[in-house]
């Protein structure tokens, strides 16, 4: 039936919106490092705030975003969020100082936390109710694409082309991202009466999807060693030369492995996966600390993504399924909000100590944190058991959603 079709033009638009933002975002995060060091001679010790300051302007304005998503112009808010994510992205091109590209990081940060929020929104207005969870698995896909493409085409620029034609590359890519939310028609929607006072914490954030968001932080803290570093520990021990295909190898086992992860999630619960996930992810983090050749490099990185790719949509689904149905978005956005600020802190906190040591030590480092994760997650279980509130129910998935894998959850 036609109003039962996924793929039509609005489905379209808003996908290759979020990709373009997202392919903005990866960018940025991997070669902004080397541009404080090269460029604005910048200390290793400041090189994460770089990314700490954007994330952090993007987790206080997520929650902000979806209550104006609520009770405003669904529409005013995305073009005018992404108009102002495309000015931030031409303006990297007159950056000259620190100071200047802290404030800049800021400001973009903000329009990336209410673009990104937006979209997701929008997308679930867009998709067919009896393809929710089919459609939301595609809508997850371009940005694991966004993750697999965006720092090889960054690394690789700044390798061979420089500074200047990367900042003009995302410009486009802003630019394109725009475009594609202006053309996407948002559907009608009847802002909902507040039944909360205009203070309650519940209008930002769903309590029953702190707990595993928590891991979701801690795994986002140790994650935003590779994001941020992993292109000056690569020159440092000299393989910058295969420093882009690092993510590339990592984001092909995400995307390989993630069919096969989604119905594992389905038929035997989340415990399967989140457990190897989480010592595959700390293996990886710690080998990582002590390779010397090109090609342990990049195993790390295909370990690391195996494990990546078993955990993180694992905790966000999770996190949805803790919430009330009518709750699910803000759910979504609880467990977003706890991941940014993981990565934001996480850039900061182990720049610091890549400062103070070296690289090697801080991937130790990182790797031995991420075990955290998984002890947060076993006293999850453990208090899930206890009070007779279990996280998921493999045998009987809720109507329109089974899990945020991939576009094999078909509804």
């Amino acid at each position: 039936m036609e109003k039962d079709r996924l793929w039509n033009r609005h489905f379209l638009t808003i996908c290759l919106s979020s990709f373009f933002i997202f392919m903005t975002f990866y960018i940025l995060t991997v070669t902004l490092p080397a541009f404080v060091l090269e460029n604005l001679q910048g200390k290793r010790q400041n090189i994460g705030l770089v990314t700490t300051v954007f994330v952090i302007a993007s987790v206080i304005f997520r929650p902000l975003a979806g209550r104006w998503l609520d009770e405003f112009n669904r529409k005013a808010l995305v073009v005018g969020s992404l108009l102002l994510f495309t000015g931030c992205s031409v303006l990297y091109l007159f950056i000259h100082s620190y100071t200047a590209l802290l404030l800049l990081r800021f400001i973009h940060g903000i329009s990336f936390g209410i673009g990104a929020t937006a979209t997701s929104a929008i997308v679930l207005d867009v998709i067919p109710e009896r393809r929710k969870g089919e459609g939301i698995g595609y809508f997850s896909l371009f940005m694991s694409l966004a993750m697999v493409m965006g720092p090889f085409i960054g690394l690789t620029i700044t390798a061979h082309a420089g500074f200047g034609l990367l900042f003009v590359t995302i410009s486009a890519f802003s630019l394109l991202a725009c475009v594609c939310g202006i053309l996407t028609p948002v559907p009608p929607h009847t802002p909902r009466p507040n039944t909360l006072g205009n203070w309650s914490i519940k209008r930002y954030i769903e309590p029953k999807s702190v707990p595993v968001s928590l891991s979701g932080f801690v795994l986002a803290f140790s994650y935003a060693s590779l994001s941020t570093f992993i292109s000056v520990y690569a020159k440092s021990i000299g393989m910058g030369a295969v420093a882009s295909y690092f993510f590339i190898v990592f984001a092909a086992l995400v995307l390989i492995s993630r069919p096969f992860t989604g119905r594992l999630f389905d038929r035997r619960g989340p415990h399967v996966l989140v457990y190897p996930g989480i010592l595959l992810f700390t293996a990886g983090m710690i080998w990582l600390s002590r390779i010397s050749s090109a090609p342990e490099f990049l195993a790390t990185a295909g370990l690391i993504g195996l494990g990546y790719g078993a955990i993180l949509p694992s905790f966000q689904t999770l996190a949805i399924q803790a919430a009330p149905v009518h709750r699910r978005a803000l759910a979504t956005g609880t467990y977003f909000v706890l991941f940014d600020l993981g990565f934001g802190l996480g850039s900061y906190i182990l720049g610091i100590i890549a400062a103070h040591t070296d690289y090697r030590t801080m991937y130790l480092s990182a790797g031995t944190i991420s075990v955290l994760a998984l002890i947060l997650y076993f006293l999850l279980h453990l208090w899930s058991r206890k009070t007779g509130r279990e996280t998921v129910q493999p045998d009987e998935p809720e109507p329109g959603l089974r899990t945020v894998y991939g576009a094999d959850q078909q509804v």
